[in-house]
């Protein structure tokens, strides 16, 4: 949003984007930021078509008696949160919890806390009329093999749903927002983006229902083109059946290049505007399968976004 110089520049931007993007993620503060001339930013979204969602959770705690795993809080007053942002126009909400592999996690302990937690989030966020993204990422740290990864993420995955079941949870009013099964940042093997897809396609098929409408993958420390390209490949997959959408959430792996264009000057306002339309085309491409690999060139492409232990 502080790419924004002026309501006119951004109303235009919010025209083009929302060929290619339909909701956007706002944190507390930004929902309830106005533009130059007092209109508020959720307003200027929903006018031209884009569905606005909200960050609910309060970030990730220590979890007791495990070894470095972790929880998110949040849960206390989500309820009235959820009802005042319905009301301030959201429709949606995003709930992380995050996940390690390492030698002895995650472990039941933390896959079962975990689960819970976003069952609850979720439960709560329909009670209150907001559509639940779940997101149960599982990080990117590590040196574990694309076997290992994909084991891993069917059990998370698993546990999810089973406690979705649990809490009564309306799956067709739910979306998933998983990592794509790669291997650890620091794993010797290179695959290629069908070994990726293949490996995440197939996880998805073995613990995801088809009631669930659709999956919006976060990019997870992928460079731009590396998401648009898994995601590009992972539409193309044939080896299971994809009953859901499969289309992208991104972060890191959308913002980058408009950041290093824009710079925070005033006069690169436009720069980092064009930098934003064009890799939001190419991931709206990916998520049909139609992505030519190579074709969008950014200031940060090819730049690696991990971060260890990535919180926010």
């Amino acid at each position: 949003m502080r790419i924004v110089a002026s309501i006119v520049s951004f109303s235009l931007l919010l025209k083009s984007i929302s060929e290619y993007i339909s909701g956007v993620i706002l944190f507390h503060e930004t929902l309830y930021q106005k533009a130059d001339d007092g209109t508020p930013f959720i307003n200027l979204i929903k006018e031209r078509g884009i569905i606005a969602g909200i960050k609910v959770d309060k970030g990730v705690v220590p979890l007791m008696g495990s070894e470095g795993e972790s929880t998110t809080q949040g849960l206390d007053d989500l309820s009235q949160r959820c009802a005042q942002y319905k009301k301030d126009g959201c429709d949606f909400a995003k709930w992380r919890c995050v996940l390690k592999i390492g030698k002895n996690t995650p472990s039941y302990q933390g896959m079962l806390e975990n689960a819970n937690v976003l069952a609850r989030y979720a439960s709560i966020c329909q009670m209150n009329g907001l559509v639940p993204i779940v997101e149960p990422e599982v990080l990117p740290d590590g040196e574990h093999d694309l076997d290992r990864a994909q084991k891993v993420t069917e059990t998370v995955l698993a546990f999810v749903y089973k406690a979705l079941n649990d809490h009564h949870v309306f799956l067709e009013g739910t979306l998933l927002k998983p990592n794509m099964v790669t291997a650890g940042q620091s794993c010797p093997k290179k695959y290629t983006p069908e070994e990726v897809a293949k490996a995440t396609v197939v996880t998805l098929s073995r613990t995801m229902p088809a009631a669930v409408p659709g999956v919006t993958f976060l990019s997870g420390g992928q460079s731009e083109e590396e998401a648009s390209v898994h995601l590009d490949a992972i539409n193309k997959c044939v080896e299971a059946k994809k009953p859901w959408a499969l289309t992208f959430s991104y972060g890191r792996a959308l913002q980058a290049s408009v950041l290093r264009a824009w710079g925070g000057k005033d006069e690169s306002v436009k720069g980092g505007q064009d930098e934003l339309l064009k890799r939001a085309k190419a991931n709206s491409e990916a998520a049909q399968g139609i992505y030519q690999w190579g074709t969008c060139k950014g200031y940060a492409a090819d730049t690696g976004l991990f971060i260890k232990d990535h919180a926010y």
